[in-house]
């Protein structure tokens, strides 16, 4: 099999044949083909088989009411007491509405919530317990908003009683592999979602995370998630990808799949980029408190949105939306 990774670019003059990247402002010329048995080479984007290229090249529908023409940000609101950088700073009900105001009054497109931790190492939470966590704030938020919300869980039942309370789109850290209910009843909801690639569950994802390639690896279980969900029910158009940076990976893994992140618009999907604070930043950074990684966790941002990323989720929001508006008026 062979994969085609866009060498994107930008700017408003463009030579004969640029392809628009995801119809939008981003094109390129000329793609760089990998295989697991051949080295990679760089071929004229006319080359590409045409089922590809309309997925590289094809305008990305709106989803939970964002227009894609223009990258977004995804405010991280973890309402747990344990979370890698915030636990415990937003699971009072007051704390977490007034804080997800200020991330969508600072430039946040849509708010996640999430009451399970899933940093490296974390235990299990209960489906109740997650539920008693998120499902007051959605509601709270959603009676004084009109922002998206995304739900972060992996489990059916906070899911639903999340779309109820409100929430809009379904980001499970697991790509759709931990509860075989969660697909089902998404594409029954005509819900959004949020595929994102893990090795291993959050007690273990980082014992020796091994792979034999860790780009395409990632690709091909994104590939077979998104068709497993278009298969029942759920439009290709409204599946967001998430390459799961950090999940499951090591240093060496994490940049590899930053370096090759444009390959996965060939999966015709949206991408989500989640780094924000995350330990790579800090080691290379060397930074070690996780609250003072926004200048790495922004590097890192922009150089996805180069390579046509549409969603960054981020702790920082209003560090980083500046960041943005200054990248986009340099550019």
């Amino acid at each position: 099999m062979t994969y085609y990774r866009p060498l994107v670019q930008h700017g408003e003059a463009r030579p004969g044949g640029a392809v628009e990247l995801a119809g939008g402002a981003l094109w390129f010329t000329h793609v760089e083909a990998l295989s697991r048995n051949a080295p990679s080479h760089i071929i004229p984007a006319g080359l590409v088989p045409d089922e590809v290229l309309r997925r590289l090249s094809g305008h990305r529908p709106t989803i939970a009411g964002l227009d894609l023409g223009q990258p977004h940000l995804m405010g991280i609101l973890n309402v747990t007491p344990d979370s890698f950088s915030d636990g415990g700073e937003h699971d009072d009900l007051d704390r977490a509405v007034s804080a997800a105001g200020k991330m969508i009054a600072d430039g946040a497109s849509l708010v996640d919530v999430g009451g399970e931790s899933t940093r490296p190492g974390a235990a299990f939470v209960s489906e109740e317990e997650e539920v008693a966590r998120t499902q007051p704030v959605i509601e709270a938020l959603r009676a004084v908003s009109n922002a998206a919300i995304s739900i972060d869980t992996r489990k059916a039942g906070v899911a639903a009683t999340a779309m109820d309370a409100g929430a809009s789109l379904v980001n499970d850290v697991s790509g759709f592999t931990h509860d075989p209910a969660l697909a089902p009843l998404v594409a029954q909801a005509g819900a959004p979602v949020c595929i994102m690639h893990a090795q291993g569950d959050p007690a273990t994802m980082q014992d020796e995370p091994k792979y034999h390639d860790v780009l395409l690896d990632v690709y091909d279980f994104l590939a077979a998630q998104v068709d497993r969900l278009e298969a029942i029910g759920v439009p290709r158009d409204q599946i967001v990808v998430d390459p799961g940076i950090g999940f499951g990976k090591t240093q060496e893994h994490n940049l590899t799949l930053l370096r090759g992140i444009a390959l996965f618009h060939a999966l015709g999907c949206p991408i989500l980029l989640g780094v924000s604070r995350k330990r790579f930043i800090g080691d290379i950074g060397k930074e070690p408190q996780a609250s003072a990684r926004a200048p790495g966790s922004i590097a890192v941002g922009l150089a996805a949105l180069a390579q046509g990323v549409q969603f960054l989720r981020v702790h920082d929001v209003a560090a980083t939306a500046q960041a943005v508006r200054l990248w986009h008026a340099a550019r």
